[in-house]
């Protein structure tokens, strides 16, 4: 293991993006844009006719176009070079159409550019259907089939939705982005069981069970670029519960996560078949008043390797970290945000001197963890156009892909910051 780690440490880092592909991502990029654009003046149009049936009573159809700038010094979460970049793209089309009473389909596709962050390109974050299986005065029971959306988290059901999510860039301890479209959503089933009294407030119990596929591109994000063989995801079951009491402004989760993945060797790998197994639990709160909003997630993750760096390789990690959020809307349009968070790879070696010591250096420290000071604000210029700034102060590289073998070369130093401005609309 100390060796190979060693020798990737050695090799020149080539660029990730060249002229052509960079072609191919503007002219992608333009042509979903002009389609939602040419999607927002239809539905304009109609709707002052008076006959927008993108948003009739058994249709609707939303989407939005988001576009920024971001620039990171001293890591390469972004880029390899450090430089100024545009790879701050998100473009989505949603829908929804009630089949009967009972039935319903849904689905969104996004196009996104976020540089080393994951995978460029479409995708599809869910396309199911949704069964109101019981419904009565006090209870709501949902099955979902398909290609489900993943709720069970704080901001699980709006990370996808660059306007509705509290900042640009999410706390990474928690949401990473190098797992974005894992953690999305699933193909498989799902159910929620929601409950509503005067006396103890709401309750809403969830489930789900499923798979997503894992792209090459993926897996050199998760694993490394040197990774020649295929990784799937065997199974991804979660269970979580909500709790807002009755006439309260706070709401409280716990959430329970369990995955295993496989990784096949390939032909000239220098790799090994591989088990991997993920577990996630996290607790929660939220508080949301007329101008404050505080939120925080802490949890505790449980990170498992059989084989990958040789046949008899094994590591058993238990890893925590949390975040701390508010928001204060200072005018109509105008909310201000900051946050702070922690992350350890291992609990029992958070400065990180135990993994620099087993790879001989070849991983340094500050791999070992990641904490972020985020302050950012947000202009709402009309009712579906605003305009967002934020910027970091990180220590560690805890949260940078890829993740099983990291790039020690690029990311040389234990403190870096970034910026990032968004606009952002919607229809």
């Amino acid at each position: 293991m100390l060796s190979k780690l060693k020798t990737n440490a050695a090799v020149e880092v080539s660029s990730r993006v060249n002229n052509l592909s960079g072609a191919r991502s503007l002219l992608a990029r333009t042509y979903l844009c002009t389609f939602l654009l040419a999607a927002c003046v239809v539905t304009s149009a109609q709707a002052e006719e008076g006959t927008s049936y993108a948003n009739s009573q058994d249709f609707q159809l939303h989407g939005f176009i988001s576009q920024g700038l971001i620039d990171v010094n001293g890591s390469d979460f972004v880029n390899d070079d450090g430089g100024l970049s545009a790879e701050l793209t998100e473009i989505g089309l949603n829908a929804s159409y009630q089949l009967t009473n009972k039935f319903r389909l849904a689905a969104q596709v996004v196009y996104l550019d976020g540089g080393n962050r994951y995978s460029q390109g479409a995708r599809v974050d869910y396309a199911l259907l949704d069964w109101s299986a019981y419904t009565n005065e006090s209870w709501q029971a949902n099955v979902y089939f398909g290609r489900f959306k993943n709720n069970h988290w704080l901001y699980s059901s709006s990370r996808d939705i660059p306007f509705a999510r509290p900042s640009i860039i999410l706390p990474q301890s928690v949401y990473f982005d190098g797992f974005r479209d894992i953690a999305v959503g699933s193909d498989g089933i799902a159910a929620k069981l929601s409950h509503s009294t005067d006396e103890y407030g709401n309750f809403d119990w969830q489930l789900s069970y499923g798979s997503s596929p894992i792209s090459d591109e993926q897996t050199n994000n998760i694993l490394s670029e040197y990774a020649q063989g295929t990784a799937e995801q065997d199974y991804d079951a979660q269970a979580s519960i909500y709790w807002q009491p009755a006439f309260s402004s706070w709401r409280f989760g716990l959430s329970l996560l369990d995955a295993e993945f496989t990784y096949e060797q390939g032909s000239h790998d220098s790799f090994f078949d591989a088990d991997f197994t993920f577990q996630f639990y996290t607790i929660n709160a939220i508080y949301a008043g007329e101008k404050w909003e505080f939120s925080g997630e802490i949890y505790q993750q449980r990170f498992t390797i059989d084989g990958f760096y040789s046949p008899d390789f094994q590591l058993d990690n238990i890893g925590q970290g949390f975040y701390l959020q508010s928001r204060y809307k200072l005018t109509q349009q105008l909310t201000l945000l900051a946050r702070y968070e922690d992350f350890y790879l291992n609990k029992e070696d958070k400065d990180g001197k135990k993994l620099q010591q087993i790879t001989g250096g070849a991983i340094p420290y500050y791999f070992a963890f990641h904490k972020d000071i985020t302050l950012g604000v947000n202009y709402d210029i009309t009712s579906n156009f605003s305009m967002r700034m934020e910027y970091h102060w990180v220590k560690g590289a805890g949260r940078l892909t890829p993740v099983v073998v990291p790039n020690a070369i690029i990311n040389n130093t234990e403190d870096w910051q970034m910026w990032a401005v968004q606009l952002m609309y919607w229809f």
